[in-house]
Parts: C-alpha cells; sequence; structure tokens
C-alpha cells in the first residue's frame, strides 16, 4: 500500500547555525498547560473506560477544555483565594452503547480532580476549584469512523515533526522540568507556574523566567528576594551546565519591590487571580513553542488517539523525526517530517508524508533517503502502537 512518503534535502541554514533564535515552554502549571494536562487526563480515562467494558476505544474528543481564573489575595506568610478558577471540561464522547449510559461524566471528573492533586500540591481542588464539565454525545458521522474494519482518519490535518532539538531548545525544555523537579527539594517556596523564554543571539542564550511564589512559605520581601536570587543561580547553573553557549538569566523581571510587586501566589498558580488557559495555546508535542521551526497549530491534547490525526500525526512525525536525526547523526544536520491525512481515507496511508533533510557535509543522501523512508513506513504500518504509549501515559503531548 502507498503511504505517498516524499524524501527531499533542502538547502536551508539549520537553526542553531543562525544567528537569532526565540524558543518558548509554558510549564505544567501554565493556565494553557493546566487545560492540556486536563484534557488529556480525561481522555485516557476514557480510553481505559471504553478498553474495560468494550476491548476497544470508542469515539470521544476532549480537547476544549477552559481555565476561568479565579480572584486571590496573596500576602506574605499567607494568603487566599477569593474566587474560585473555573474549570469546563468540554468535548464529545460515547455516552450510550446498546442503549446503555456509561458513567462518562464523573469518569471525566474523577479524572480531573485527580489531576490537579497528584500536579498540584498548594491548590486545594475542593474550594479553590470549581469543575464542571459539558462533555455531550459525539457526531455521528466521526463515531461511524470507528465501526469499520480499517482506522480511517476522521480529519483532513496534518502533523509537524523536526529534529534534532538546538541547544537553545534543549535548555528551555530542561530547564522548566529542573524548576519544577528538582530545584523544589531544594529551595521552599517556588509554584509550578514557570514560563522559560530563551532568545538566543550568536553565542549567548538570554533566558526569561516567570515563577509564580508560594506566599506562605515566604515571610516577607527580604525572603522573597532571597529566594528569587537562590533560584536564579541555580537556574543558571543548571542551564550553563548543559550548554557549550554563555547564559544569562532574569527571574520575575516585572517585579518592582520599590512599589510593593512580587509574583506571589497562593496556590503557585497564576490562573488563581485571573489567568484564563484554553488547550491548544501552549508547548507543542514536542513540549516547546519554536517559532523559528515549522509548527502545526493544532491541538494534541484531548483528540482520541485512535483516528485524530491532529494527536496522532503530530507525535508520529516527532517519532519519525528524531529517529531518523539519532540514526543519521553528523549526516543529517536537521529533519523537518509532515504528515498530511484525508479524512475517511485509511490513516496509516496518508496524502502525503513529507521528509525534509538537511545534510551534512559529505553525507551520503541516498543512504539517508533510504532509511528516512523506511522509518518512516515502519512507524506509519505501527501506528497502533503510538495509540498503546499514549493510552499508557508514555508519551506527552505538550
Amino acid at each position: 500500500m502507498s503511504k505517498n512518503i516524499v524524501i527531499e534535502e533542502i538547502d536551508y541554514t539549520p537553526v542553531y547555525k543562525q544567528r537569532v533564535e526565540l524558543v518558548e515552554r509554558k510549564g505544567i502549571g501554565h493556565p494553557d498547560s493546566i487545560a492540556d494536562g486536563l484534557a488529556e487526563s480525561v481522555s485516557r480515562a476514557l480510553c481505559k473506560m471504553y478498553l474495560e467494558e468494550y476491548d476497544q476505544i470508542l469515539h470521544h474528543n476532549t480537547d476544549e477544555t477552559q481555565i476561568v481564573g479565579g480572584q486571590s489575595a496573596p500576602q506574605f506568610g499567607g494568603g487566599e483565594v477569593l474566587e474560585p478558577v473555573y474549570i469546563l471540561l468540554v468535548g464529545r464522547a460515547t455516552t450510550e452503547v446498546n442503549g446503555e449510559r456509561l458513567p462518562y461524566r464523573k469518569v471525566a471528573l474523577m479524572a480531573a480532580g485527580d489531576y490537579l492533586k497528584q500536579h498540584f500540591p498548594n491548590l486545594n481542588v475542593e474550594s479553590d476549584i470549581t469543575l464542571d464539565t459539558r462533555i455531550g454525545k459525539g457526531s455521528v458521522d466521526l463515531t461511524g469512523v470507528y465501526s469499520s474494519v480499517k482506522l480511517l482518519a476522521n480529519d483532513t490535518s496534518f502533523g509537524v515533526g523536526f529534529a534534532p532539538l538546538s541547544q537553545t531548545e534543549t535548555v528551555v525544555l530542561e530547564t522548566e522540568k529542573f524548576m519544577n523537579n528538582s530545584l523544589k527539594k531544594k529551595v521552599k517556596g517556588t509554584g509550578e507556574d514557570v514560563k522559560v523564554m530563551a532568545s538566543r543571539f550568536n553565542d549567548t542564550i538570554t533566558l526569561t523566567i516567570a515563577c509564580a511564589m508560594v506566599d506562605k512559605y515566604i515571610d516577607d520581601k527580604d525572603a522573597y528576594v532571597s529566594i528569587i536570587e537562590e533560584v536564579k543561580d541555580r537556574a543558571l547553573d543548571f542551564a550553563s551546565g548543559i550548554t557549550d553557549n554563555e547564559v544569562a538569566v532574569y527571574i520575575n523581571t516585572a517585579d518592582d519591590y520599590d512599589n510593593g510587586i512580587y509574583y506571589n501566589t497562593v496556590t503557585g498558580l497564576s490562573m488563581e487571580n485571573g489567568d484564563d488557559g484554553s488547550v491548544g495555546r501552549g508547548n507543542r508535542v514536542n513540549g516547546l513553542i519554536t517559532p523559528f521551526r515549522p509548527m502545526s497549530m493544532e491541538a494534541a491534547a484531548g483528540k482520541n488517539p485512535v483516528t485524530h490525526v491532529g494527536k496522532l500525526y503530530n507525535i508520529l512525525a516527532k517519532i519519525i523525526s528524531n529517529q531518523i536525526a539519532e540514526e543519521a547523526g553528523g549526516d543529517v544536520e536537521e529533519v523537518r517530517v509532515r504528515i498530511l491525512s484525508q479524512i475517511g481515507k485509511p490513516i496509516d496511508q496518508p496524502q502525503t508524508a513529507s521528509i525534509q533533510l538537511i545534510m551534512g557535509d559529505g553525507a551520503d543522501c541516498a543512504k539517508w533517503y533510504k532509511e528516512s523512508e523506511s522509518i518512516t513506513t515502519y512507524w506509519l504500518d505501527n501506528i497502533d502502537e503510538v495509540t498503546k504509549k499514549i493510552v499508557k501515559g508514555e508519551i506527552a503531548v505538550f
């Protein structure tokens, strides 16, 4: 069966060789990332319910979660949330099978609540959050896609991936993970809402980091300033250790100590005081926002992992590009993968699978054309393995 794979070499300066590069990551506690995380947790929970009951994943898409910011009054030593954050789980699901109504609403709400409790220890889910769902019955036409023996794409859309990550991209991705993991064990008072923005000019990477602080762990202004300086130093040490570039770090640059302005929060999350969030407005499936790279605007979180190409093809493009880049090493400086579906056609037979290679000096083009086609064909033939990994939570989508 034709996979419509097109391999070509392109003449383009790799990102890491360009003078300027911009990269962003919205951390796990950013309102947009929370929306992504909730949507994906609900989708996985529905998948497990369907598999347990019917041994197959039924139609659903829960990729429209909305977060409406609350109101809070943070203060040193501990403030309070005045108005709870409103979270609305929206989407479509198979709600009834053979006349039997499924507990989809309970499953969705429990999955969302568990996700919030697991990841945000300073958030009181019972009092700081109003959790609601308006997930309804899915479209009959799209639901019909699941009944065919051959899985058919439920949209005409494309997925995009690239590899390898540049040093700037790696620094941004890993620095946010560092701040939301090992740093917390060493520095008390940092929240989960962390955003890292990088600007590389020639050989210098400048990181601007927004890090919500948790007021109950900070006694006064002096303690706040001291913690910020420690966070800055530790972030600088970490980032400098994973790149050959010079690194400069700025933390919470909107603070104005003289006028009593601090990035202080009650919960460690900016959504407590007005910041809203939506699925798909944040990181792509590689965990980054990369304006100097090809990207898809498609939201992956919450889409069904069986036939929705907006999810599967973006993840598949990432996997394919990573494997080509890893196996080729320096022979291929940069890989770009774009896979386009056609609604109603077999999901393992895309309308176009474009693989673009930026070759290194002296590389054997013919060899990597052949290897790239082989890798792409393998993953299209085994696309169901991607579905399994998504359901198990082994693949991050933001």
